[in-house]
């Protein structure tokens, strides 16, 4: 009996020392993480920045002309604009098909124009469109009110604000786009009484035998085809003529007209190929006649859209 009361007891002192040893590890823990605390927050205390009264004054005045400085009408302006654009969005909220019907009817009006019609006729045409079918509509709703369909009614008056005050954006939702015609106008700021300054040609002058005639584009049959023949100038064209026609054979077609392309970007002609500059035509007419003179005509640059306003070719007829 003795011996298990001691050794009761060594087992209670076991425990009392190492609950004791815990308490001391736990106590040294706390310790340590409070002692780690207390370096941090001085360690912030040390970098805080103290600002002179003089410093604080001036942050102060900064941030007032900032604020004063804020474009507040311009965000007003930016948040209208953009309230405004959401309603235009919202404004024309028709259906798909009768989007698509609108667009048919549009184009259908388009085609029944003139191949020539100009701009301002095609915008006139759209217009007119655009009242007779906002006028069918309103005399539409008249008929369906004495229906009472509410849904119809609420369709209709959709389409009203559509083709009236939202036609804008009507247009940009199915794709009309009508732009806007240039007209252009020659302006004349020469002095009155003076006479326009002679063209000069490219190279060394053209011989007074040689007729020369700008802006000019006379008929004949091909004697030598100007596409393979290219000349430095309208002087070695014209020459180019004279020596064909003195060494023609009994029979050969005499070169009497010459026809010669002085124009960089090269010179437009009716047919399929494309006239390069230096071109040279060597021709035989018996009554030489004029393709082109100066100008084209509006009638020949309507049916001929790639026709510009000047003739660019340089010719002459010779006497052989």
């Amino acid at each position: 009996m003795a011996r298990g009361l001691k050794w009761g007891c060594s087992y209670k002192r076991t425990t009392l020392i190492v609950c004791s040893i815990n308490i001391v590890v736990a106590l040294y823990v706390l310790r340590s993480l409070y002692g780690s605390l207390y370096i941090y927050s001085n360690n912030d205390l040390k970098n805080v920045v103290n600002y002179t009264p003089d410093q604080i004054n001036r942050m102060e005045e900064s941030i007032q002309i900032r604020r004063a400085n804020e474009p507040l009408e311009l965000v007003k302006l930016v948040k209208q604009l953009n309230e405004e654009l959401k309603t235009d969005e919202k404004a024309v909220e028709l259906p798909m098909e009768v989007r698509r019907k609108i667009t048919d009817e549009i184009l259908q009006r388009l085609r029944s124009l003139n191949a020539n019609a100009n701009i301002t006729e095609q915008r006139e045409a759209v217009e007119r469109w655009r009242k007779e079918k906002l006028l069918e509509v309103k005399q539409l709703i008249r008929g369906i009110g004495l229906l009472n369909s509410t849904i119809l009614q609420e369709q209709t008056r959709m389409l009203i604000k559509a083709l009236d005050s939202d036609w804008a954006v009507l247009s940009e939702n199915i794709g009309l786009w009508m732009p806007t015609e240039i007209i252009n106008q020659e302006h004349d700021d020469k002095p009155e009484g003076e006479e326009d300054d002679e063209e000069i040609l490219p190279g060394r002058p053209v011989p007074p035998e040689c007729h020369a005639e700008l802006h000019t584009d006379y008929d004949g049959a091909a004697v030598r085809w100007g596409l393979t023949h290219h000349k430095e100038s309208a002087a070695d064209c014209c020459q180019a003529c004279l020596d064909q026609a003195k060494r023609a054979k009994p029979g050969e077609m005499k070169c009497n007209i010459w026809v010669y392309c002085p124009s960089e970007t090269g010179c437009y002609s009716p047919d399929i190929y494309q006239h390069k500059n230096q071109e040279c035509w060597l021709k035989y007419a018996e009554k030489p006649k004029l393709n082109f003179k100066d100008r084209y005509s509006e009638s020949y640059r309507n049916s001929h859209p790639n026709a510009p306003l000047i003739v660019p070719w340089v010719s002459g007829v010779v006497s052989t």
